[in-house]
């Protein structure tokens, strides 16, 4: 049977803008900063990555928080739609990598259905950004030979894990949109076995001017996260290499 081909219509691009600091963007996406005529970014893109479009861009918000205002998904996917058939080129432009927790694959889904060609460029996600902030490695010979990216909640509320194994000594996680499930994530472990001792760390506004690295416990954990008021991300079983220098932190 002959293969079919589809005929797509122009190209989106999906990029990744990293943690938030310009010099972490890859070469491609700050290329295709300077070539869209339309961008459609999430709330957490820097400014600083913003101030790199094209002067005469289009630059919209496409407005999505955690427990805040968010605009629906399908209003972005047919957004990116819209402004991809009329002819412009579109850079979807999302915070960390499109891939992590970023919805990728229903703005993937849409653009198939509607028939509209893509490109994804990923980029530097916030655990590793936050980790490099620590001095740490988020894998280690001899300590870890797994490492978990997970969601604090989902579309159904705060997000069910597999708490045995993130209970185990060793064990590494980065935990994306934690701040309001840092009780629930301590009560499942704690009653999977999980030490009140082990280590974890609250990276506010990873990469960015004003991050902030929070040493936390597991039975401290929901009270340092409550200090943070910015985008965070919880590294469960790491602490800072330098823990005199994350006080200096937390103090400025």
């Amino acid at each position: 049977m002959a293969d079919t081909i589809t005929t797509r219509i122009g190209e989106v691009i999906l990029a990744g803008a990293g943690p938030g600091d310009p010099d972490l963007l890859t070469v491609a996406v700050l290329r295709e900063l300077g070539r869209a005529e339309v961008i459609l970014h999430d709330t957490l893109v820097s400014a600083e990555i913003l101030a790199l479009a094209h002067p005469q861009a289009v630059v919209i918000e496409t407005g999505k928080t955690g427990f805040g205002p968010s605009r629906p998904q399908h209003e972005i996917s047919a957004a990116i739609i819209a402004h991809a058939r009329a002819g412009r080129r579109v850079l979807r432009l999302k915070s960390g990598d499109p891939g992590v927790f970023g919805r990728l694959g229903e703005e993937l889904d849409a653009l198939d259905a509607a028939g509209i060609g893509y490109r994804v460029l990923p980029g530097i996600t916030a655990a590793s950004a936050a980790a490099a902030s620590l001095g740490q490695s988020l894998t280690e010979r001899g300590r870890n030979r797994e490492l978990r990216l997970i969601t604090g909640h989902d579309a159904q509320g705060l997000a069910e894990q597999d708490w045995s194994a993130l209970a185990r000594p060793g064990a590494v996680a980065a935990i994306y949109m934690g701040k309001r499930a840092a009780r629930f994530v301590q009560g499942r472990l704690l009653m999977h076995g999980a030490p009140a001792e082990t280590p974890a760390t609250v990276i506010e506004n990873a990469s960015r001017p004003d991050q902030t690295i929070r040493p936390a416990t597991l039975a401290t954990l929901p009270q340092v996260t409550q200090e943070a008021e910015g985008p965070a991300v919880i590294l469960l079983g790491l602490a800072p290499r330098d823990a005199r220098q994350s006080l200096k932190e937390i103090a400025l």
